[in-house]
This record gives C-alpha cells, structure tokens and sequence, in this order.
C-alpha cells in the first residue's frame, strides 16, 4: 500500500496530478476499499472458515497425533493472517520476510508436509467457495506464494506421510 501511494505523493512534489495519474490514484483507493472488506470479512469468518477444514483433517488423518494437525492449523491460520494483512497492504515482500522464512522449516523439520498440503487445499477449496470472485482474485496470490514457499520450495526433501 505505500508502494502503491508513494509514487503519487512523489508526483504532487512538483505539479498538480493529471488525469491519467488522478485515475490511477483512484484505481488504488478503489483496490484498497476491496482489499479492506476482504481482510475484514477474512477476520470475521477465521473460525467458520476453519473449523470445517479442522474437521476434515481428523478424518484425512485419523492415526495422526491431535497435536500434529493443530500445530499445522496454526501455521496455517498463521499464514492466512499475515497474508491478509499482506494482501490489504498490498506487498508480498511483508508476507514473505514476516512469516514464511521462518515457517517454511518448521514444517519441514517437523515432517508435517502432507498434513500441510491437504490444509492448503481444503484451505483454497473453502475459500474459493465462500468469497466473491474478486475478492479471491486479490487473496490467491498471497496463499499461492505461501504454497509455494511452505510446500513446493524444497523439493529435495522427501517429506513423510504423517499417519500412514
């Protein structure tokens, strides 16, 4: 977000905007009014949002220690706080050095890669479903950069199945 309004007030330094540069600041408040009623609704809807997703893990897992699937349930819900915030500031950069250095080898170190990786699909099912169109359009790029750096960046880890 102050990426987005930096450049603007760096413009009004030296001359009043120009339409092209006024229709721009005002994508960019009208992308900031959706990213907010997104991270709001995100805030509001954490436990029905996860809940099922909860419950749907005791059954993927059944010979899994309960600690196991909550400590991912947290990594996740983690993930979906840092990420929304990350989305409303509009900075993947916040989201990747806050939370996904780190966490990236807890869930490694702790062999949680396949709890994990059904986590995100139910995750990604459950919210494809309950947000409107354009309000997942602004959340998928931050739970795909999580994805991706949680799960998929280092392939050279033969993760083990959890429970099986």
């Amino acid at each position: 977000m102050q990426i987005d309004f930096q450049e603007v007030f760096y413009a009004a330094e030296d001359h009043y905007l120009q339409p092209e540069e006024i229709a721009n600041f005002k994508n960019q408040v009208n992308s900031l009014k959706e990213r907010l009623a997104t991270y709001k609704w995100l805030r509001d809807q954490e436990i029905s949002l996860f809940q099922p997703i909860a419950n749907g893990l005791l059954r993927d897992f059944p010979n899994t220690k309960t600690e196991l699937i909550e400590r991912a349930l947290k990594h996740w819900i983690a993930v979906m706080r840092y990420g929304s915030m990350a989305m409303l500031l509009n900075n993947p950069d916040y989201f990747q050095h806050r939370l996904l250095e780190w966490l990236t080898d807890i869930i490694h170190a702790h062999e949680m890669v396949a709890i994990e990786q059904r986590l995100y699909e139910r995750l990604q099912d459950s919210l494809y479903e309950m947000l409107p169109q354009e309000q997942w359009q602004l959340l998928k790029p931050f739970l795909s950069q999580a994805h991706h750096t949680l799960l998929e960046s280092n392939t050279n880890l033969q993760p083990i199945l959890v429970g099986e």
